[in-house]
Formats: C-alpha cells, sequence, structure tokens
C-alpha cells in the first residue's frame, strides 16, 4: 500500500489523512519527518523535547487534516507549521518549569543570583512579549518566532516555509513593526522602553 503513495502529492496525502488513512501519515512522516526534526531540534536544543515536538506535531496532524487547505499554502510548509508550534509550546513548558524550579531554590538562597524582584520583573516582561507577539498575524507571529527562537535566517525561513525571501522579509518588518507599537502602548505606563532590532 504504501509503494501506491509514493507518487501521491503531499496535499494529496494530507486529504487521505483526514479521512483515517494511516499509511498517508506514515507517508508523509517519512517525507517531512527529517525536516521537522531538523526545525524542531533548532527551537529546542534537545534531541527529547525535539522528538516529542515532531511526534505531537503528527499526532495533530491526524487529528485535524481535514482543515487544511491547498489553496492557502503547500502541506509541507503546513506541518513545518505545526511543528514549530508544538516545539515553540514546549519551549514556553521548559521555561515555565525552569522558573518554578527557579523560585523554589532562590527563596531558600538569599545570597548569589538575581533577586526575587528582579526575577519577578523578568518574568512579567517575558510574559509582555509573548502577550504581544499573540496579537500579531500567524504568518508574521510564525516568522518573527522561527528567526528568534530557532535562529534561522531570512533566506532560511525562505527556504523552509516556501515563500520568496520578500515575502519573509515584508512580514518580518511589518511584524516587528506592530510588536513595537504593542510594546510602547503597553509601556506608557510605565517606563520600560524594549529595544527591537529587525
Amino acid at each position: 500500500m504504501r509503494s501506491q503513495l509514493a507518487h501521491f502529492s503531499d496535499e494529496a496525502l494530507v486529504a487521505l489523512v483526514a479521512r483515517g488513512d494511516e499509511f498517508a501519515l506514515a507517508e508523509l512522516y517519512d517525507r517531512i519527518g527529517r525536516t521537522a526534526y531538523g526545525l524542531a531540534l533548532r527551537v529546542l536544543r534537545d534531541d527529547r523535547l525535539a522528538e516529542d515536538a515532531v511526534q505531537e506535531a503528527f499526532l495533530g496532524l491526524w487529528r485535524t487534516a481535514a482543515g487544511f487547505s491547498a489553496e492557502r499554502g503547500k502541506a509541507s510548509t503546513w506541518i513545518l507549521t505545526l511543528v514549530h508550534r508544538r516545539a515553540v509550546d514546549l519551549v514556553r513548558r521548559e521555561e515555565r518549569r525552569r522558573a518554578d524550579s527557579f523560585d523554589e531554590s532562590t527563596s531558600h538562597e538569599q545570597a548569589g543570583g538575581p533577586s526575587a524582584e528582579d526575577a519577578a520583573w523578568l518574568q512579567f516582561e517575558r510574559a509582555r512579549v509573548q502577550d504581544a507577539l499573540k496579537q500579531l498575524p500567524d504568518a508574521q507571529r510564525e516568522a518573527i518566532e522561527l528567526a528568534y527562537y530557532g535562529g534561522f535566517s531570512q533566506s532560511e525561513l525562505a527556504e523552509r516555509l516556501g515563500q520568496p525571501l520578500g515575502t519573509i522579509k515584508s512580514r518580518m518588518f511589518a511584524g516587528l513593526a506592530r510588536l513595537r507599537e504593542l510594546l510602547d502602548d503597553g509601556a506608557t505606563e510605565g517606563s520600560w522602553n524594549p529595544e527591537f532590532t529587525s
């Protein structure tokens, strides 16, 4: 059965997955799994977590394949977006876990490291940036997160997302400009003034 799927497009395979075809899901994994793992590893920098992100993304693909529309983009781009989202979710989860363990350890140690006030301020500012990112259009947010969390250059993003370099640049520019506005608006009540470079 798998050999019969080899000539199918990625988009056709996603349509088969939407009908519950496990062979089509396996074929997609064979085609995209290595690239997906590389993307997750660049975001997470941890083998085990990268594997988890890919596995969760393909489980998500299994559940949501019916929502994919080929008119809105390539199937491989959509799948890599699922992987990236899972990877970023895992980064956030790990950051929260480390922050919680850090808070516990600092409550027992009076000397060394940042003060409780500094740690709380850092956590507050990180939350402000995350909230602002959530307000961006998906395409802009994903380009910025891939660049800043994943360490991808604009050329690498264009190649991986299957978009022209000019499109990636405009998404980054517009997204960063909007991010500045959102953070500046939030900072008018206080004294924090973020410095972002594109």
